[in-house]
């Protein structure tokens, strides 16, 4: 089969590029910036990729056109696509088709942890012997790519995925994860998000639900005790066995980021304890979740705790960019409030009392709208000192961080934002890179900028 990949440099829509890729179809795409880090993972499984999205592409004749959900009417391929009546289907729905049919999936959702999660349990996995298949939407350093059907050539039944509650495509509002049939599933929690598309919590509340109604009898659903909302999901109905985490009584883990400890614990029983890189209380959440899933498929605590000292983590998820001069300069993709609480919280419990430059771009949809700008002072209290980069808001960024005081920056250029946080840097300070985009490449401007 022949399939033409609209978006493909999307973390989702590139990963399942691979995947068809491996499974021995041909794989063309396009996309409006043909960029990396996917461009190179694309290149180097032999897709061909075009520039933009001009209509004559049709020429192709590819069997299929799989349409990513960044992709909406007026889009000139799409419309030559619909008035030629060609055939499209979205991403989620051609991959639950064409590879999870059949497998058993181990499904990670929530609003946030669901790429480190779900590498945790592909590592898991696969330290154990069992080679999963896996789409994630970030590069798990462990493997090096975020996609594979399955390891060393085998034909393994596991599949481990990123299951997002973003919608499918322009065709299909549903949320992705409704399409991937899960035997395992993680709800790892569940916040207001994506503002663009959801008009509240309860919405996104009912697309978890619509989820839970498609989850086995003989699966297994996991979910953390704390959060209220993954409650009011349950209570809609469900038919799956439910085991709860992160309960003072059940499930839950301990650590200290200082030692690099992480230890598992069932009530007052010490299940087992291992040494691992990983900093902050979420994490150890996502590294219990992944721990409760990977047993489901019959791998033992002790096989796990084992991996999890192994775990590398996931690019762009607290990644040491560069030291220059005694500064530290790390990349995160946090972009929500709460993300970027606890991030902070991981780094302040990590580095004690040296200090943070916490520099934040508000890239995100929801971001973008404004929504949760009333937050952001609060997410951003562990920063020493916070640099926000403010172009292309239709809000005031400046207004929204004065409870910061004379902490908080704000600038509407790059070059100046560098400059004044290389200025304000000095030996021992940790500068905190957030973003969930490319952020104009500030890592390797910051880095010559302190060089100089």
């Amino acid at each position: 089969m022949h399939i033409h990949i609209l978006g493909i440099c999307g973390t989702f829509m590139g990963g399942l590029a691979q995947l068809a890729r491996a499974a021995g179809h041909r794989v063309t795409g396009c996309d409006s910036s043909v960029y990396p880090p996917m461009s190179r993972q694309l290149e180097a499984a032999q897709i061909e990729l075009v520039e933009g999205y001009d209509a004559a592409q049709v020429a192709f004749e590819p069997d299929c056109y799989l349409v990513g959900n960044a992709i909406s009417r007026t889009n000139p391929l799409l419309e030559e696509i619909l008035d030629r009546g060609l055939p499209y289907v979205s991403g989620p729905q051609w991959l639950a088709e064409h590879v999870l049919h059949g497998r058993w999936v181990l499904a990670v959702a929530g609003t946030h942890g669901k790429t480190t999660t779900a590498a945790m349990l592909a590592w898991i996995l696969e330290q154990a012997g069992l080679s999963p298949g896996f789409l994630i939407g970030g590069v798990p350093l462990n493997f090096g790519v975020s996609a594979r059907l399955s390891g060393d050539d085998s034909d393994s039944p596991f599949f481990v995925i990123e299951a997002d509650e973003y919608d499918s495509a322009f065709c299909d509002k549903r949320s992705k994860f409704i399409h991937y049939s899960p035997r395992t599933t993680i709800l790892n929690n569940l916040e207001f998000d994506h503002a663009d598309i959801f008009a509240d919590l309860a919405a996104i509340e009912t697309q978890f639900h619509h989820l839970v109604r498609t989850l086995p009898g003989n699966g297994l659903l996991l979910t953390n005790a704390a959060e209220a909302s993954l409650e009011r999901v349950l209570a809609r109905g469900c038919w799956t066995p439910v085991e709860r985490f992160n309960d003072a009584q059940g499930w839950r883990v301990e650590g200290d980021d200082a030692d690099g400890s992480l230890q598992l614990w069932q009530g007052e029983q010490l299940i087992g304890r291992t040494p691992w890189a990983l900093s902050g209380a979420h994490n150890r959440l996502n590294a219990l979740a992944a721990l409760l899933a990977a047993r489901h498929v019959g791998v033992s605590f002790a096989q796990g705790l084992a991996a999890l000292a192994a775990f590398e983590n996931v690019k762009r998820r607290m990644e040491l960019r560069g030291t220059v001069r005694g500064v530290e300069v790390y990349d995160d993709f946090a972009h929500h409030p709460t993300a970027i609480a606890t991030t902070l919280a991981g780094l302040r419990h990590k580095v004690g009392r040296a200090r943070i430059l916490a520099v934040l771009e508000p890239r995100s949809n929801t971001m973008k709208l404004g929504i949760m700008k009333a937050l952001l002072p609060g997410s951003l209290a562990d920063a020493d000192e916070v640099f926000c980069y403010a172009a292309n808001l239709g809000w005031d960024v400046a207004e929204a961080l004065v409870p910061l005081g004379e902490k908080a920056i704000v600038e509407n250029d790059l070059e100046q934002l560098v400059g004044r946080i290389a200025g304000a840097a000095s030996a021992g300070d940790q500068i905190l890179v957030m973003s969930n985009g490319g952020f104009g490449g500030i890592h390797e401007k910051l880095l010559a900028a302190l060089a100089a």
